[in-house]
């Protein structure tokens, strides 16, 4: 009795080491710590106000992505129409508001609207024929693309929707999806010199809303995975989909409800990028997908499925802002970002199997 306790694994006791080394995102940050030293000691406009600016924007849009793109393969499936999403969303808004005159919120509401419809649909041919979810999503890129491509242009002339502030009630929409904070360097009266980083600071650190959207996703990503009993279902869907199905759980309604967060976060990001930048174009988000994909991986989702962390694809989105951004102050040829992303994915890959294995075994 005595001897089957000691062995029983579900109250043996486990060092804080072996439980840092289960979390997924641990490996996401020791990284993102790293790249931003690297880049912060060796060029002069990275760790600045407005540096920080640019690179926080551009990892904001694809942590939204990769969170929803995180849960998506937690539960086993994945979408490679996440990118071409994005632009889908931004055309019909711009479309159905410059073309036609659709009041701009309405405009909005119709864009969710289908987004969802596409979300869904995606879910249920997943789920009822029992074909890959790679393939069914990389059909509905293709959709997606020659609607963007044909049917705007089709539309409108052009391959590209300009002129948004033109729309009615523009203002409104940009307060909540376009708008930005500018944080003024005197108010915190930092002086760094001690530590021999002499940086620009005369101008503002400006947070875009799309970073406080990014922080608001990953929140609630991470308290749905955590605390709630949908967080359960998806580890179950994607660990062990036949057994989780005889156990109760409803691996239908989960899966699809999956497939549409992430075609929900592609309508999101595609208001973001269309009420920052006044404009959207055809090709918008086309290639993004991988990136959403990687940025999950490195954060420790597993490609199985069943293992994940939204806070650790937000870190492997923001690794790749720091390095693409990082990339353009150090002086690089922005190809290298390409070879960084393949050497990031696969190293990525071969960390979380071997921390997993080690965490598993360890105590």
């Amino acid at each position: 009795m005595t001897t089957a306790t000691l062995d029983d694994e579900r109250i043996a006791r486990t060092s804080t080491l072996t439980k840092l080394l289960k979390r997924p995102e641990i490996g996401a940050l020791v990284a993102a710590i790293v790249i931003f030293a690297f880049f912060a000691l060796s060029t002069d406009a990275f760790a600045t106000p407005s540096g920080s600016s640019t690179w926080l924007r551009g990892a904001s849009t694809i942590g939204i992505m990769a969170v929803a793109v995180a849960l998506l393969m937690i539960g086993g499936e994945f979408d490679l129409s996440a990118g071409a999403m994005t632009g889908f969303t931004g055309l019909v808004v711009g479309v159905l508001t410059r073309e036609y005159g659709v009041n701009i919120w309405a405009a909005i509401l119709v864009s969710l609207a289908l987004a969802l419809v596409i979300g869904a649909i995606n879910g249920i041919l997943v789920m009822r024929t029992g074909l890959p979810s790679f393939i069914v999503t990389l059909g509905t890129f293709f959709v997606l693309q020659g609607i963007d491509l044909a049917g705007t242009k089709a539309l409108t002339g052009q391959v590209a929707i300009q002129g948004m502030t033109q729309v009615p009630f523009y203002d409104q929409a940009k307060k909540v999806f376009g708008s930005a904070l500018e944080v003024q360097p005197h108010w915190f009266n930092l002086d760094l010199k001690f530590m021999h980083l002499d940086f620009d600071w005369s101008r503002p650190l400006t947070i875009n809303a799309s970073v406080f959207w990014w922080i608001g996703v990953t929140a609630l990503a991470t308290w749905v995975l955590l605390r709630t009993r949908t967080g359960n279902w998806i580890f179950s869907v994607g660990g062990a989909q036949t057994a989780s199905r005889q156990i109760g759980v409803p691996v239908f309604k989960t899966k699809v409800g999956l497939f549409m967060t992430t075609a929900g976060a592609g309508w999101l990001v595609g208001m973001l990028l269309i009420f920052t930048t006044s404009t959207v174009q055809s090709n918008t988000g086309v290639g993004q997908e991988f990136i959403y994909i990687i940025c999950a991986v490195v954060g420790g989702c597993l490609m199985t499925g069943g293992y994940g962390s939204a806070i650790g694809a937000a870190f492997g989105a923001l690794i790749y802002g720091m390095v693409s951004q990082g990339i353009v102050y150090a002086g690089w040829d922005n190809n290298w970002l390409k070879a960084f992303l393949g050497v990031m994915l696969l190293g990525a890959v071969l960390l979380n199997e071997w921390v997993r294995k080690r965490a598993e075994t360890a105590k």
